[in-house]
């Protein structure tokens, strides 16, 4: 079962659409790359996403939040590829979380929610 890995950023507006994407298949596990307010907060607002949490610094350089994605990720991803969400979330982080995953080896396969599940690009 493919692991979904989507950015959360602190804009409220765009957690709707992970929220959706969430539930939008049966995922083998959801992280959230996001900072300390979003880990908070998310899990408020959607009560029913089982999601685990990467938690950043998005104050942090680029190359920093690289170290802490990859610390984050390292051992809990179950295949050799994921899904992936950036609706969400900054530039800085986006590149951060693209770099992690090619250095950890993990092919990547972007999506988005849709009427009828989760919708590859």
């Amino acid at each position: 079962m493919t692991d979904l890995i989507a950015c959360l950023g602190a804009g409220k507006g765009t957690w709707n659409e992970v929220a959706r994407l969430t539930s939008a298949e049966s995922w083998g596990r959801i992280l959230l790359v996001t900072n300390s307010f979003g880990k908070e907060n998310f899990g408020q607002k959607f009560p029913a996403v089982k999601a685990e949490f990467v938690v950043i610094d998005d104050f942090s350089s680029p190359q920093q939040q690289l170290v802490e994605i990859k610390k984050g990720l390292e051992g809990r991803i179950s295949d050799t590829e994921v899904a992936v969400n950036m609706a969400s979330g900054s530039g800085n982080a986006h590149m951060a979380l693209i770099t992690a995953l090619l250095q950890l080896g993990f092919g990547i396969r972007f999506v988005v929610p849709s009427e009828s599940g989760a919708k590859e690009l």
